[in-house]
């Protein structure tokens, strides 16, 4: 691996099957999708090993071109993660464009403390989606109506969804905050961008009797274990932003503050800046075209394109093209 210095670093996108998915991240990401089949999932930014073949995420770019995101923190934690180096060994998010053109299964997602869930080496799974496409039909289901009981979610089927489940049609723009222990799914027509906790924990409730074609048969359900993790306490979800401020020459809303992760949606047409000192920074561009400014060379990001900005990099200057809309992504704060 070569012993280059750390630069802005963008990777090739990993392509997920998916029975619910289709196929109009053709129109959100350059790397063409793969020639058939309904693909769900892009995992945009991916530090994991299930698969040693396909992940983790690989550099597409530069002297770096081809090292694993795991490489490069295994080789440089400090430079990498900066002050999360005290606490994670691998990049702790996880980053996704979804295609939901179906229903996604109805789910709920263990959080840290149910250790006795959760498969060595993993953790719990707090997510969060922006809207990016909806259609007329589409739904969000996410969190539970008042009263509802575990018997009726062990008992939860097409007819009874509405009754049991808070539900709203989604709008472009819109951010969904899915903590651990919210029932939730989605789809119908929506695509969504989708930062989580680095972690594969899904426990389903129901899959709308889907069949998968790879396989003739139904997905099998986890009842039991998505009951243990549900808190039926949980108020249904809300979308406002948590903080919206115009600070020229960027508009900065805040749209997820959350212990594992945060948010920035930043909308600009003139230079402004991007990063922070002694954390990595991931930028996704999702409309718009313009360039990461570092040591004298420019970093392109287009609509899709993800840029992770180690530690060590600290603030940068973006340079847009025209209007341009970034979401900014921090990892967990460290005291």
């Amino acid at each position: 691996m070569s012993d280059s210095p750390l630069y802005p670093l963008s990777f090739t996108p990993i392509y997920q099957y998916r029975l619910w998915g289709g196929r109009r991240l053709a129109e959100w990401l350059t790397t063409a999708l793969p020639s058939e089949g309904p693909i769900g999932e892009a995992w945009i930014l991916s530090d994991r090993d299930d698969y040693p073949s396909r992940y983790p995420s690989r550099v597409t770019a530069g002297p770096l071109k081809g090292c694993t995101i795991a490489q490069l923190i295994d080789r440089s934690p400090k430079p990498f993660l900066g002050k999360l180096a005290q606490r994670f060994h691998r990049f702790p998010l996880l980053l996704k464009f979804l295609d939901v053109h179906e229903m996604l299964s109805v789910q709920v997602h263990p959080p840290d403390s149910r250790v006795d869930l959760i498969p060595k080496g993993e953790t719990g799974k707090t997510e969060a989606w922006v809207i990016l496409e909806a259609e007329p039909g589409s739904r969000v289901y996410a969190g539970l109506k008042p009263g509802v009981t575990a018997e009726d979610l062990q008992a939860i089927s097409k007819l009874t969804v509405n009754r049991c489940l808070a539900s709203f049609s989604p709008q472009r723009g819109q951010g969904v905050l899915i903590e651990a222990g919210v029932v939730h799914t989605l789809g119908d027509g929506v695509v969504v961008f989708e930062v989580q906790e680095n972690s594969d924990v899904t426990f389903r409730l129901y899959d709308w009797d889907h069949i998968d074609s790879k396989t003739g048969q139904q997905r099998p359900l986890q009842i039991e274990e998505a009951l243990a993790c549900v808190d039926l306490t949980l108020c249904p979800v809300a979308v406002d932003p948590l903080q919206n401020e115009t600070m020229p020459p960027v508009t900065n809303e805040l749209l997820f503050n959350d212990p594992h992760f945060r948010l920035w949606r930043l909308q600009g047409a003139a230079p402004f800046v991007v990063g922070a000192p002694d954390e990595p920074r991931v930028l996704v561009c999702v409309e718009g075209t313009g360039n990461v400014e570092f040591d004298g060379a420019d970093f392109i990001l287009e609509k899709g394109v993800v840029v992770l900005l180690p530690a060590v990099l600290g603030r940068c200057r973006f340079r847009p093209d025209t209007s341009v809309t970034l979401f900014e992504i921090a990892g967990p704060e460290c005291a």
